[in-house]
């Protein structure tokens, strides 16, 4: 078992690292239905800047294996999964119950397909922990995943399946301690709650606080008994731009890499956080956003990538793009492409978008305040945990045979189909999404799990706790998803409202 990672930087951010990238070219098909935020569509126009781009050549691209129910029921309660299987359109209005206790409604609704896209993005993440357990790449890319709000027994803000919290557990198999930082502009709830008593997995999340959904992630919730001062939470009001951003996420991060030492982390680089989001108030640039994934990079430590939040699509895609090239070591070029969804990113063309002159909410001094407190509460880590001798599961195996050998030529073809193809024909049990220009800002529906709400965020430590995942004792069990089997001919929009 790795005993920690390397906290101090590796050396120019222009080194190269090798990158595992994960990608289903059905998941842009997935449809949560007329009106909604969350568009899976969004991933695939990123998967297709990738291709002009020239990026994916640069990569090793996996089609992910979907998580098997006995994946997910790793963390979520086998009649959650049951549920979320054998729930359809057509069934759901025989199952109002059940609807009501997994919280499966208007933010999180049923829609055709439901279980296999929980099932692909799940895979991806799940996957992606895998390959880097064996070594086999430094950085690991899932665009589709980093659903951060799932429960274990529920569903919430455009989320159903944790997949953070399903790769974690992977991780955990290999490393004794795994960082989880979220740029999301919603609180990593989820993640949070289930590892709020262990200290071998550390949370820190940046995100807008106040009558704001969730409604949790106060700088005051810390963690507890063994996960105390574990649980890192940023309180950030509108309109952040760049500089107050890394302001606290540089200093921050750099203390706990230094204090925590985390064998691998999970960045969740949700873009919902970006200037201009249809349902975000903050004010970062994508570069400014693509900083805080250039700065994870440079501690040399096993990384995993994951999505997230992001409602204005045509800038999840440049932003996840230009954060792909960041993986790499590679400067993509300012104009776009041409490429089958050109007309999006128009009138300018471009991949940089410029901030808006909006409001900075965030002083000078609360910002110091806010930084002050929470390296005083790293400063209370005396060191980085250490994790007793114990029998731990098995490690997820690889297929014996070298995916990446098998028609690499074929798999690197400008041509083929590896690119977004709209001329595909669609499985009959997926609908759908179609391709029209997305709505202003101002015709986001009223009601949506991303918009602000007064939700009590003072939940109980005694519920925290019931509901968490105690990773000590790490019960041995059957190897989790297996490794992708590796795209070789076949080519989104991101996940949640308020994630």
């Amino acid at each position: 078992m790795d005993t920690g990672g390397n906290s101090l930087p590796s050396g120019p951010d222009g080194v190269k690292r090798k990158v595992s990238y994960f990608y289903d070219p059905e998941v842009g098909n997935y449809y949560y239905g007329q009106g909604h935020p969350m568009k899976p569509h969004r991933i695939r126009m990123t998967h297709a800047l990738l291709a002009h781009y020239g990026l994916l050549q640069n990569m090793q691209v996996y089609k992910p294996l979907p998580a098997r129910e006995r994946d997910l029921c790793r963390f979520h309660a086998d009649d959650y999964v049951n549920f979320l299987r054998s729930i359809t359109p057509e069934t759901q209005q025989d199952q109002l119950r059940q609807l009501k206790r997994f919280n499966v409604g208007e933010d999180c609704p049923v829609f055709d397909g439901l279980f296999s896209f929980c099932q692909t993005y799940a895979g991806g993440s799940v996957g992606g922990a895998v390959k880097l357990n064996h070594n086999i790449c430094d950085i690991a890319i899932n665009w589709a995943g980093g659903l951060h709000h799932a429960k274990k027994c529920e569903a919430s803000g455009f989320c159903y399946v944790n997949d953070i919290v399903l790769a974690i557990l992977e991780l955990l198999k290999q490393h004794q301690r795994v960082l989880y930082v979220d740029i999301d502009i919603h609180h990593g709830d989820g993640v949070e709650e289930a590892f709020y008593t262990s200290d071998r997995v550390m949370t820190v999340s940046f995100h807008k606080f106040g009558d704001y959904f969730p409604g949790t992630g106060d700088i005051r919730d810390i963690g507890y008994s063994k996960g105390k001062y574990y649980s890192l939470n940023v309180p950030l009001d509108d309109g952040i731009d760049d500089e107050s951003y890394h302001f606290l996420f540089k200093p921050i991060i750099g203390k706990v890499m230094e204090v925590f030492k985390p064998g691998a982390v999970v960045l969740q680089c949700g873009a919902d956080s970006l200037s201009g989001d249809r349902l975000g108030c903050f004010n970062l640039s994508i570069k400014g956003h693509a900083e805080c994934v250039k700065f994870m990079r440079s501690f040399n430590v096993p990384l995993l990538l994951l999505g997230g939040g992001g409602y204005t699509i045509r800038n999840v895609a440049r932003c996840w793009c230009y954060e792909t090239g960041v993986a790499l070591g590679t400067e993509v070029d300012d104009q776009l492409p041409q490429h089958e969804y050109y007309e999006y990113f128009g009138p300018d063309y471009t991949l940089h978008v410029a901030p808006s002159n909006m409001e900075n909410k965030n002083t000078r001094q609360l910002l110091e305040e806010i930084r002050n407190n929470l390296l005083d509460n790293l400063s209370k880590l005396q060191h980085a945990p250490s994790v007793q001798f114990q029998e731990r599961p098995p490690d997820t195996e690889l297929p014996e045979a070298d995916e990446d050998q098998d028609d690499a030529d074929e798999r690197w073809d400008p041509d083929s189909d590896m690119e977004v193809d709209e001329k595909r024909p669609i499985p009959s049990r997926v609908k759908r999404e179609a391709i029209e220009p997305e709505r202003k800002d101002s015709e986001a529906p009223k009601g949506t799990a991303e918009q602000a709400r007064g939700f009590d965020n003072m939940a109980t430590n005694e519920t925290l706790i019931t509901k968490s995942v105690d990773v000590r004792p790490m019960a041995i069990d059957e190897p989790t998803v297996k490794v992708e089997q590796e795209t070789s001919n076949k080519a989104a929009d991101p996940i949640y409202p308020k994630s």
